[in-house]
């Protein structure tokens, strides 16, 4: 997608304003009224295209689902507005009430390596505090604003969507740093990438050093405590 520079003015009825508010309304993020816009252009210009074989395929996909009396939806799709869409030529109906599933979005490599950092830290950190002794843990408590909970808090579902999901897929899909599963639904409900990555300026250059051994209240001290943001940290 290239740079959003040029500017034209619309004008829309109430009704599909408030079409456009219900759509929005729906999704992960909560757009906003332009960005929504653009991406339901988008989705029009972009739309699914199959080829007959393919509807006949899922056509028939969708007969057997009925055939053989399997629940009405599967993993949350509804087979019968899928046949129906596409029987009567409404495939981008089929993109609109599944906006995640046909999405052209990836990962970003980048954000895939400093999740699975952000996890190892804390797994360390957790595992970490685990074993210390009641003083040690007292230490923490005293010396940082963490408290005695000192558990990975996940990420933002709305704001951080993208580490989010690729948070629950490591855990969920992949079984990957499966000590995190299980546990609510890791949604922080507040903007958490900042902090962690403050943290992991800390917790990387001690990683490199543990050479066989865990870290201490020490290192756990000096890690949590990168939290606070630097300029706030003396008021």
């Amino acid at each position: 997608m290239g740079p959003q520079s040029e500017r034209f003015e619309m004008r829309l009825d109430p009704d599909i304003l408030s079409r456009i508010d219900t759509w929005r309304g729906k999704q992960d993020d909560i757009p906003s009224r332009a960005e929504a816009i653009r991406r339901l252009v988008e989705a029009s210009l972009v739309n699914i295209s199959m080829k007959d074989s393919e509807k006949l395929i899922i056509s028939l996909l969708c007969d057997l689902h009925k055939a053989m009396k399997i629940s009405d939806r599967i993993d949350g799709l509804d087979p019968n507005f899928i046949r129906s869409a596409i029987r009567d030529g409404h495939q981008w109906a089929i993109k609109w009430q599944y906006p995640g599933l046909l999405q052209n979005r990836y990962d970003a490599e980048e954000t895939v390596k400093e999740v699975c950092d952000i996890l190892e830290m804390w797994y360390r950190i957790e595992s970490a505090y685990e074993r210390l002794s009641a003083n040690d843990k007292e230490y923490i408590k005293t010396n940082s604003d963490f408290g005695e909970d000192v558990k990975f808090e996940g990420f933002d579902g709305n704001n951080e969507i993208e580490h989010y999901s690729i948070t629950r897929f490591l855990i969920d899909e992949m079984g990957r740093f499966s000590e995190f599963k299980g546990r609510a639904d890791l949604n922080s409900h507040c903007q958490m990438v900042p902090v962690y990555q403050r943290m992991l300026e800390v917790f990387r250059p001690i990683w490199k050093k543990l050479l066989g051994r865990e870290l201490n209240a020490k290192d756990i001290v000096e890690i949590l405590n990168a939290r606070v943001h630097p300029t706030m940290r003396h008021q």
